[in-house]
Formats: structure tokens, sequence, C-alpha cells
């Protein structure tokens, strides 16, 4: 990798280099693209197992659904395939309530067209994710859900980190990891983003025999045909639901893989099957049965893998029996050559069965993973409440497994809890692969720079900086003299119009760790990444750069007391969208970040 080595004598105060995409400062640090409609979440490659130097388990500990704070080390014990494991690590984390101090007068400080992944808020100690299921929840259903949300999050404690994702045909991010709880409101409220009817939920329920359908169908035979027809054509769609809703959340595990620390998922759906049970009404009772275990537990790896605890949420709510319905109209009930049950208690065993693989399912999945189910409550509100207290407020231990910890096989995991009787949620294990194999498959996710580079990921601050981002026809920038060419690696896909983004990165020196070389000389080695991103979030453009700096004693000097400038052009369409930079000190293995729209640039 070439790298640009600065020897000579700074008469600026701060070092400033310039870099472009055919800037002489390094080759590209390879950002991955991020978005929930892009291949960030679609294209890295599966990884359902998770390489066991040190294991990490993240324990939440309860007593009647209220977190328990301030239990000691000695009470916890490991278990690895029925075998006590030495504790190596242990901490205790727990939510931070308090808004951050001087925030306001900290943004207020900021130069215009100037930002800084500085910490503006305390640390939340897990992030939790919003996922508005509506492919799998009726549509009279998805307006009380966004309703109990909004006022969630009016009461929300200032330093809840907090994305939201929805679901329809495809998964969506409205909005990136913020504690800022009026933008998530409005996230939410945006009617771009509002509820949406789910095509093959809603057509399922239009495939239920009508009693005019039935009475142009006089013969029993034929009732019977067609009842059996409905049922293959709904199992088909519960198939392509079950398969899009796996797809959404092995997409949103890679995404969050490379976020570090727990991640609770709280999931507002309903109608998520984990089997259709045989019907002995039908001709073939077999032939519309599904068991989707296999998938599930799939899904299930991979979000443990990532530190994804999931908090399913019926969005239905407490459901009435079928037949109570207001709307109710029994269809005709025919079964051939079996017993014939009443039709209203065929219909309502029938939802009774369907709601109780949908629970089942709900509660394997947040079992698996650490986290918690909540059915048959009308609060919703109340419940993202206890599932982000909760989610935040864990355990964290550590401990070394025994030999041979690259087998490929599952090992599986017990915490015990010496008196107490409380409630533990934990993952229940892990798969052990050689660390080759997962760098192998999985370098786009676990990269340091690539994860720093997600859209709307939170801001990475062990690296400190701040950037100038200005139109490159911005008078301020009269007379310097900028890149000429295209600007970026994909800036040959633009359409135009195109408009070119200059920002100025001063890099905080006390962020960044030096090598001490002879003679008193200093050294550091920096990785830059510019990533746009369009308003669906979207990659179209990126960057990135490599900078070696050797510093003489008087060098030294300046940039601890002014910084480290590094100027970086990109070109992006001339539209609403977002860009995201990102610094790594690749000696220390540390990262910093952050995001913001586009056209706050041009203003």
């Amino acid at each position: 990798m070439q790298s640009l080595r600065i020897i000579a004598h700074l008469t600026f105060g701060a070092l400033l280099i310039s870099v472009s995409a055919t800037g002489a400062a390094g080759q590209e640090a390879q950002p991955a693209p991020a978005s929930a409609s892009d291949s960030a979440l679609g294209a890295a490659t599966t990884v359902l197992h998770a390489h066991a130097n040190l294991v990490l388990v993240d324990v939440v500990v309860t007593e009647r659904d209220n977190a328990v704070h301030g239990l000691d080390r000695s009470r916890f014990h490991v278990f690895e395939d029925g075998r006590e494991q030495t504790i190596v690590s242990f901490d205790e984390h727990r939510p931070n309530d308090k808004p951050a101090a001087g925030v306001a007068g900290m943004q207020a400080a900021l130069p215009p067209h100037t930002y800084s992944n500085a910490q503006l808020y305390p640390d939340a100690g897990a992030f939790s994710v919003l996922l508005l299921d509506g492919l799998n929840t009726p549509l009279e259903n998805q307006g009380d859900v966004r309703r109990q949300v909004v006022e969630y999050l009016s009461k929300a404690p200032p330093s809840t980190s907090m994305a939201i994702f929805t679901l329809a045909t495809q998964l969506q991010m409205i909005k990136g990891f913020t504690t800022n709880a009026s933008e998530l409101r409005d996230a939410v409220e945006n009617r771009k983003t509002g509820s949406q009817q789910s095509v093959l939920l809603d057509a399922q329920s239009a495939l239920n025999l009508s009693p005019a359908t039935a009475e142009m169908l006089t013969n029993t035979k034929a009732l019977a045909s067609e009842q059996q027809n409905l049922a293959d054509i709904t199992a088909d769609m519960t198939d392509q639901r079950v398969r899009m809703t796996h797809d959404a959340l092995r997409r949103l595990a890679r995404y969050l893989s490379a976020i570090p620390g727990r991640k609770n998922l709280i999931w507002f759906s309903g109608s998520f099957p984990i089997a259709l049970d045989p019907n002995d009404q039908l001709i073939d009772p077999l032939k519309a049965a599904r068991r989707y275990t296999d998938e599930l537990r799939e899904t299930s790896d991979l979000l443990t893998a990532a530190r994804v605890a999931v908090y399913p949420v019926d969005a239905r709510g407490i459901m009435t029996q079928t037949s109570a319905d207001a709307s109710y109209k029994p269809a005709p009930n025919v079964a051939f050559g079996r017993a014939n049950l009443p039709v209203a208690a065929k219909d309502d065993s029938t939802l009774q069965k369907h709601t109780e693989s949908e629970h089942a399912s709900m509660e394997r999945i947040a079992d698996a993973t650490g986290g918690k189910a909540y059915t048959n409550t009308n609060d919703l509100k109340k419940a993202v409440e206890k599932a982000v207290e909760n989610g935040s407020s864990y355990y964290t231990i550590g401990y070394v497994p025994p030999t041979n910890p690259s087998d490929g096989q599952f090992r599986r995991i017990q915490i015990r809890l010496e008196s107490g009787g409380y409630a533990l949620a934990y993952r229940k294990g892990y798969y052990a692969v050689p660390a080759n194999q997962i760098d192998a498959g999985n370098r786009g996710a676990t990269s340091l720079l690539a994860a720093a580079a997600l859209h709307g990921a939170p801001p990475a601050t062990q690296v400190l900086f701040k950037a100038r981002v200005l139109d490159a026809t911005d008078p301020s920038l009269k007379g310097i003299k900028l890149p000429e060419g295209p600007a970026g690696e994909m800036a040959a896909t633009l359409k135009e119009p195109v408009r070119r983004y200059i920002a100025e990165v001063t890099v905080d020196p006390s962020s960044i760790a030096f090598d001490t070389l002879p003679d008193d000389q200093r050294k550091v080695n920096l990785e830059f990444a510019m990533v746009g991103f369009d308003a669906a979030g979207k990659r179209v453009n990126y960057l990135g750069r490599s900078v070696a700096l050797q510093l003489d004693p008087a060098q030294y000097a300046q940039i601890m007391a002014n910084g480290i400038r590094v100027r970086m052009a990109l070109d992006l369409p001339s539209s609403e969208g977002f860009l995201r930079i990102a610094v790594q000190d690749l000696a220390a293995g540390r990262a910093g970040s952050l995001e913001i729209p586009v056209t706050e640039a041009a203003k």
C-alpha cells in the first residue's frame, strides 16, 4: 500500500493533506456499503458461528420483569456443555437516564457547516432497534403500534440510543441510531414510511371460502376440493412471508454484527408461524402442513452471533375468538370423509392453533437470543419500555473455552446464579469455528473501518475529529486548489446533476496513538473513508485512502496543538442523501465516524 510520508517543515500550524480519488495519498480502504436496501445488508457472507478465543455472554437478570442490579461476580457460574468455566471478565451495564451536560453549547460552538463526532450523550450501555413489521401485521394493528411507539418516545430516557427499521416487501432503515427522540418520533410519524398493507397477509385473509362461493358449489366433493385449493394457496403465501421475514432478520443481523456490544431488537409483528399443522378437515391433511424450525434456528444462530437479543411483541395485542368478532360470517363447513365440526368451533380452533404456533416462534427466537417475548398484551408502549430497560441492564460474562475451540461444533451455554430465584435471559450457545474461516467469509462485516462507515450506525468515538463539509462551489474555497476529474470510486456511475463535496477533516491527536522512533520522531498510520448514500440509504459513491505520517519533534508539537487536517473530495447526486466520514487509527485499532445529511452542506 502506498503512503504519504510527511517530512517537510509545516508552515500553517496544522498539517493539511489533500486527498481525492486520483490523489497520491495511498490506495482505497475499501469501506463496505451499508444500508438496509443495499448490499451492506444483503451481500455480506452469512456467518452463523462465533470464534471462541473469548466467549462473551450477556445476561439479563430480572425479578418480576424488573432488572436486578448490583449482583456480585462470585454469584455467577457459567457452564459450557455441562462443565463449569472460569470467569475471566465481568461487567455490569446499566442505562444512563441523565441527559448529557452542555450538549447545546457544544453544538452551538461549532462553526457553520462543521460537525463533530465528540460524544454528545452518555453511554446507553446497549443499542435498541425497533422493527415495525408490516409484512406480517394486519393493517388495522399497525396504526396502534406506531401511536404507542410515539407515546413511548415522548417519555423515553434521554440516553436511549435507537434506530428504526420497517419491513414490507423489503427491509428499510427509516432512522439510524440516535438519542434524539424527536427525530425518532418524526420517522415513525412520517407518511412516506407509514403503515403499509401487506399484500401477502391480506391476500391470505381474502382466501376464505365465502358463503356465495359455497352456494355455487352444490356438490360436497367440489366444496371440499375448493377448500383444499385455498389451503394450498394459503400455505404457499405463508412460505413466501416466512422466507422474506427470515431474510430480513438475517440481513439485519449482518448489519448489526458490525456494531460492537449488545443490541436489542424490538420486533413488532403478528401472524409469524413456526409451523402449519395438518388439517383433518381437508382432503389431504398433510399437503398444506409446514415446519419452519430449521429456518428459525438458522436465523437465531445468526442473531446470536451478532449479539442481538430479540424482543418480539405481538402487534395484535389481546385477540378475541373469531366467532366473537362483529364482522364474523361463518363459511360453509365441509369435511370430505371426516367428522364435521361446528363452523364457529372450527374457526375458533383454527385461530387458537395458529396463534399458539406464532407465539411459539416468538418465544423460541427470544429464548435463543437472550431476549423476551411480549404476547397477549394491549399495552405495547409498556412492552417497548420494559424491553429497552431490561435490554440495557445486563451483565457481560467472559470466559476462555476448553481446548479445541475450533471444531465447528455447537457449544451449549448455561448460566446459574446463586440464590435469589431470579429469571435469567442469555444466548444458549454458539458454534466454534477457526478464526481464519470467519475472517475469510466476513471481512466486510468485521472490518473496523467498514463498521464505522455503516449508514445509520451509531457514531464511533474512539478517534475524535471535526469535519467541515462544503459544496465545492462555496466562496470560502476560492483560491484553494481542488482535485480535478471524477472524485470517488463510483463517480463514473453517477447520473447528472452531480455535486462535489469537500470535507476538511481535523483529527484530535490526543485520540490517536503515535509510535516513537529514533531521534524522537513519531509516526502514525490513519485510514480515511467518505461514503455517500442516497435518501433510501443505498451507497452511491465512496472514497478510501491511507495516510502515513512521520514527524520530527517540531512537527509533532504543531500536530498536537492543531490536529491533523485532511481534505477529501467526493461526487454525489444533487439530491437528498447522507455522507458518512470515518477515520481509523491502524496501530491502535480505534475508529471514529459521523454522518450528516448532505443537503446541509449546500445550505
